[in-house]
């Protein structure tokens, strides 16, 4: 018996001990989100909303298990998506394209959750298996340590005293945008403008975009908890970014500035202080820059700010493997950028749809 058969035969004679069944959800949402909202390494992305934004705007099937106890009650929860790519393959990602999911619950049923999905990613030859977890699992995958997070402490109903308690270098850049007369704007219809500065950032990067439908999908499906804003330099949008909120809490999910702002408009310190301003007026405590690669430029940006840096805890067999680096992601970026806007934005959807980063 192999080490992974053996996990697997533990956790499911451990499951059955303690009375657990695990299978497909068969329940309602609302009873998916009530149970998750309870638990510890709870985010926005265990929502059952999720799923319905994955198999909407990328046909990705959503494989979501729940383990019950003798009662039939909910103990754990593990909302996985199905990827299946010519590019790259079959994969399981709870979250991809996210930073957080994985197995919540008990330890027992997250122990149960992830051996069902072990054996069904190995009868499906599934070429990764892929947890990402706010917290730590009592899983036996090994974890990646390759991507963190920066968080930062904000002032519920107080941004005039969080501002002040910024670093005088950073008071400075977040002045700079104002007296250049670069303006922001919040709502559900910076959801096109959004787009039209992040597809022009990642094509720069040499990075495929995702379709704009994700974007209007999340809008869509969340208008409570997603706040699109955007910084303008007259009527062009140059700035912006998404935060999705829940708990004490706000995610700047996807951020992007056009770079030649930056040194003239420094857009992106008026976008980020923005959306730090409204969080502050929402009652939020919790500003998550979202993630990053340590020692980059990003993680500095971020860490300017004041924030932490928090670990992300992916598990999964081959999850180290995620640091590495082929000659796809060597020299594809150097392709990529080079490719004009139209035609870059109108491939990049459908390679962006397989790669679950």
């Amino acid at each position: 018996m192999s080490p992974a058969q053996a996990t697997e035969t533990r956790a499911t004679d451990n499951a059955a001990a303690q009375g657990l069944t695990v299978g497909p959800f068969a329940g309602e949402p609302a009873e998916w989100d009530a149970f998750a909202e309870r638990q510890a390494g709870y985010t926005h992305y265990h929502k059952y909303g999720w799923r319905r934004v994955m198999e909407r705007v990328f046909s990705h099937e959503g494989v979501y298990l729940a383990a019950r106890d003798a009662a039939g009650e909910l103990a754990g929860i593990l909302p996985l998506i199905r990827m299946r790519s010519a590019l790259f393959g079959r994969q399981l990602c709870s979250m991809p394209f996210l930073n957080y999911g994985g197995p919540i619950g008990s330890d027992d049923a997250i122990r149960a959750l992830s051996s069902v999905a072990a054996e069904q990613a190995g009868r499906e030859r599934t070429k990764t298996l892929e947890y990402r977890a706010r917290v730590p699992l009592p899983v036996d995958f090994p974890s990646s340590s390759h991507k963190i997070t920066v968080t930062m402490d904000l002032k519920p109903n107080a941004s005039q005293a969080l501002f002040k308690s910024l670093p005088s270098q950073v008071r400075n850049q977040v002045r700079k945008p104002i007296k250049a007369g670069v303006t922001m704007r919040f709502g559900a219809d910076q959801v096109r403008p959004f787009f039209e500065v992040f597809a022009r950032n990642m094509r720069d990067l040499g990075t495929p975009t995702h379709t704009p439908k994700l974007f209007e999908a999340i809008a869509a499906e969340f208008p409570n908890d997603a706040i699109f804003g955007c910084a303008y330099v007259g009527d062009k949008p140059v700035a912006a970014g998404c935060g999705i909120v829940w708990g004490n809490e706000i995610e700047m999910a996807w951020g992007s500035a056009l770079r030649e702002y930056n040194k003239s408009h420094a857009p992106n310190m008026m976008m980020y202080w923005s959306f730090m301003e409204r969080a502050c007026e929402l009652g939020l405590s919790v500003f998550n820059f979202g993630r990053c690669t340590p020692g980059e430029g990003t993680h500095r940006f971020k860490t300017q700010w004041g924030g932490r840096d928090e670990a992300l805890w992916w598990y999964g067999p081959h999850v180290n493997e995620l640091g590495k680096i082929g000659a796809a992601e060597r020299y594809g970026p150097l392709v990529w950028r080079h490719l004009p806007l139209p035609i870059a934005n109108m491939i990049g959807p459908w390679v962006r749809r397989g790669i679950s980063a």
